[in-house]
């Protein structure tokens, strides 16, 4: 217990001091994993609407695969993202492995999947009629799916943010993909991972609490912006 209270009065220290290579890991964390859930939105959102509003051979099938996604273990997205970019995989060429790039594909690949099942659950709570009346109204197809997006534009902000959520806080992806390098591809995840490994639980706790300073900054964005939108309606 004294460990973990010096733990953490060190780790405040440390935070308040302004540690240059803490703060540079930090901000490589929030440009990975921002990238990668801005990337997860551009093909997650699509997909998902898709997936509610199509009707086609398969669908049903593709929806238990998008859920089965929420749950994919990061170290299989890792895995497969290692040996597509190896030196003798398809992409090696590239040389993207452990690479920023790479982390960002292998956290791309994680949370696709939860944004595009939750943006199709949530589009599946609309009314089904909606995009009908739209269409009954003049609105081209692609106005009449914007505005059933901006429906329920309050579930898909929860989509990217469980999305951010999922590859903020993974280690084993990032740490295949990325190798963990200082200055390269250290990140708060697997800088944390090291730190335990060597003792040192005070720059351990630092990165902890950061991760849980992201987290609720975002968590807290979100619950504003619902707040807001339910006090309009």
């Amino acid at each position: 217990m004294d460990v973990l209270v010096q733990g953490v009065l060190d780790a405040v220290r440390l935070l308040a001091s302004g540690d240059e290579d803490t703060w540079s890991i930090t901000a490589l964390t929030l440009r990975i994993s921002l990238t990668a859930t801005a990337i997860a939105l551009l093909l997650g959102v699509p997909a998902g609407a898709g997936l509610a509003l199509g009707r086609f051979r398969g669908r049903r099938i593709m929806l238990a695969a998008a859920n089965t996604g929420m749950g994919l273990p990061p170290v299989v997205v890792g895995l497969f993202v290692t040996v597509l970019l190896w030196r003798s995989g398809p992409l090696g060429e590239l040389g993207l492995l452990y690479t920023p790039t790479a982390m960002v594909i292998a956290q791309a690949g994680i949370a696709t999947p939860v944004v595009a099942a939750l943006t199709a659950a949530a589009l599946q709570q609309v009314d089904p009629d909606f995009v009908v009346q739209m269409r009954a109204l003049g609105a081209t197809r692609p106005r009449a799916l914007a505005a059933l997006l901006a429906e329920a534009r309050l579930p898909l902000l929860a989509a990217g943010m469980a999305g951010f959520g999922a590859v903020v806080s993974e280690v084993g992806a990032a740490q295949m993909v990325g190798g963990n390098i200082e200055g390269q591809t250290r990140v708060l995840t697997t800088a944390a991972v090291l730190a335990t490994s060597r003792g040192e639980f005070s720059l351990a706790i630092a990165f902890g609490i950061l991760l849980l300073a992201i987290a609720f900054a975002v968590n807290l964005a979100v619950t504003i912006v619902q707040q807001r939108q339910t006090v309009r309606r």
